[in-house]
C-alpha cells in the first residue's frame, strides 16, 4: 500500500496519462492537485480513447475514487463536459468524484484576459493555451478570486456578479471595452444543480484513506520546467508542477507520501515557446512528429521535437526526489540505426551536467551528445524487458545508469497493453 505522486518530467505530454491509467488499476483514489483545463491527459483503452482535461486519469477505471484537489482552478463548463461524456460512455464518475470547495472557477473574463494578454505580447508570446488559466491564478494570488464554495452560498450570485464585474474591469483597465462576458443565472444554476453537491472535503478524505493504508494516486499536470518557480520562465505555466505542489495542492504532509514516479518520454517534445536545447527543425524533428503522433490534446497544436535531453531529465530527478522512472514511447524511435542522445551541455566552453542555475542561460547552453545504436525490429507484442531488441535494452538501461534511478515501466504503443513492467536499476560505473 502506497501513496505516489505522478508527474511529468519534460515539458508535458510524456504520456502521464497512460501511466496514471495503469497505475490507477491497483489504486483506491487518483486525484489532481493543481492546473486546469490546460492540461491534456489521454488513456487508450482496447476499444476507446479518452482525452480528459481537469477530470484524473483514473476516472475512466470503474470504482477508483476521484479528486479534484484545492491547487485547482476549474472551468465548470469544461468540467461538466468531461463528466457527461464520460456517463454517455456508460462510465459512471459523480458516485465517485469529490471536489474541493476551495479550488478557484475559471469564468469568461479569464480567458478574455488570456487572450488578450496574449495578443500584447508579439514578439514574447508564452503559448498558452488560451484557457484563462493564468488569470485565474493571478486573481487567486491577489485574494479576489471566486471559489468554488459559492456554489453552496445563498449569497453565491451576487459574488458572481462581483467576480464578473471585476473581471471586467480588469478588460476596461487594458483597453479592452464594449466586451460582455457575464455569466447567466440559468448557467450559474445549472453549474450550482451539477457541480453544487460534488463539493466535499478532498482533503480529509484522501488524508483518511493515505491512513487506512489505501493506494493513493497524486496526479500532476504539464511537467517539471513548466514550473513556475523552476521552470524556464517566463515561458512556465500558472502553477507548480513539482512533487512539493502535491501536498499544498491537495492538503496532506509531506511524510504521507511514499514515492514520486517521473514519466519521461524517450525523447523530448514541448508545446508553445521557450528554450529547447535539443530542439530539431528539420526532417528528424518532422519524423519525430510524425512517428510519435506529437499534436497537442488540448489545443491540436504541433509539439516541437527533438532528442533526449537527460541534463534537463536530471534536474526533474534532483527537484522531485524521484524514485522510480516511468519512460513512454521507446517504440517510436524503432528504426533508427544511431540517435542521438544530450548527456551533458556546454556554456561559455565550460562542461554542465544540469541545467543552468541562471534561467536565461538556458538558451545559450550547446548540448553534448552521445550516439547510441538504434534498432530496427519492432517493438510491437513485447512484453517482457528481456525481449527487447538488445539496443532498446541498451537504450534504457543508459537512461538509467545517467540518471542513477530505477525504470519500471516502459511504454511502447498508447495501449495499456503495450507496456512494459520491469526493473532496470542503474549500474554502478566500472572503476
Amino acid at each position: 500500500m502506497s501513496t505516489s505522486i505522478v508527474l511529468g518530467t519534460q515539458w508535458g505530454d510524456e504520456g502521464k496519462g497512460k501511466v496514471i491509467d495503469l497505475l490507477a488499476g491497483d489504486a483506491t483514489w487518483t486525484v489532481r492537485f493543481q492546473g486546469g483545463a490546460n492540461a491534456g491527459h489521454t488513456v487508450k483503452t482496447a476499444k476507446e480513447e479518452f482525452a480528459l482535461h481537469l477530470l484524473p486519469s483514473g476516472a475512466v477505471r470503474p470504482g477508483v475514487r476521484c479528486g479534484l484537489g484545492w491547487g485547482m482552478v476549474i472551468d465548470p463548463d469544461q468540467l461538466i463536459l468531461e463528466i457527461e461524456g464520460l456517463e454517455e460512455r456508460g462510465i459512471d464518475i459523480r458516485s465517485r468524484l469529490i471536489i474541493s470547495p476551495r479550488a478557484a472557477f475559471v469564468l469568461p473574463h479569464h480567458v478574455a484576459r488570456d487572450n488578450l494578454e496574449e495578443s500584447r505580447r508579439p514578439n514574447a508570446a508564452l503559448g498558452t493555451t488560451g484557457r484563462g488559466i493564468g488569470p485565474a491564478y493571478e486573481d487567486r494570488t491577489a485574494r479576489t478570486t471566486l471559489l468554488l464554495s459559492a456554489l453552496l452560498d445563498k449569497n453565491g450570485e451576487e459574488r458572481l456578479k462581483a467576480a464578473h464585474d471585476q473581471g471586467i474591469r480588469k478588460l476596461a483597465q487594458a483597453g479592452e471595452r464594449g466586451l460582455e462576458w457575464a455569466v447567466t443565472l440559468k448557467e450559474w444554476r445549472r453549474w450550482a444543480e451539477i457541480i453544487g453537491p460534488l463539493l466535499g472535503d478532498c482533503a480529509k478524505e484522501v488524508n483518511e484513506a493515505i491512513l487506512a493504508g489505501e493506494n493513493v494516486l497524486l496526479e500532476g499536470a504539464q511537467g517539471t520546467h513548466l514550473d513556475i518557480y523552476g521552470g524556464t520562465y517566463p515561458f512556465v505555466t500558472s502553477s507548480s508542477t513539482l512533487a512539493g505542489s502535491a501536498c499544498t495542492g491537495i492538503g496532506i504532509g509531506p511524510l504521507r507520501i511514499d514515492s514520486v514516479v517521473g514519466v519521461a518520454k524517450a525523447y523530448t517534445t514541448r508545446v508553445g515557446n521557450g528554450p529547447f536545447p535539443t530542439e530539431l527543425e528539420g526532417e528528424d524533428g518532422e519524423w519525430l512528429r510524425e512517428r510519435g503522433r506529437e499534436f497537442g490534446t488540448t489545443t491540436g497544436r504541433p509539439r516541437r521535437c527533438g532528442w533526449l535531453d537527460l541534463p534537463l531529465l536530471r534536474s526533474s530527478v534532483l527537484w522531485n526526489g524521484l524514485s522510480k522512472i516511468a519512460l513512454t514511447k521507446l517504440d517510436v524511435l524503432t528504426g533508427r540505426d544511431e540517435i542521438p542522445v544530450a548527456t551533458g551541455y556546454e556554456l561559455d566552453g565550460e562542461p554542465l551536467d544540469h541545467l543552468p542555475h541562471l534561467p536565461n542561460d538556458l538558451d545559450r547552453v550547446e548540448p553534448v551528445y552521445e550516439i547510441w545504436p538504434g534498432w530496427s525490429r519492432s517493438l510491437d507484442g513485447i512484453t517482457s524487458f528481456e525481449k527487447l531488441p538488445e539496443e532498446a535494452r541498451r537504450y534504457v538501461q543508459g537512461v538509467a545508469d545517467q540518471l542513477k534511478t530505477p525504470i519500471r515501466l516502459i511504454s511502447i504503443g498508447p495501449e495499456r497493453s503495450a507496456t512494459i513492467r520491469c526493473e532496470v536499476l542503474p549500474q554502478k560505473p566500472q572503476s
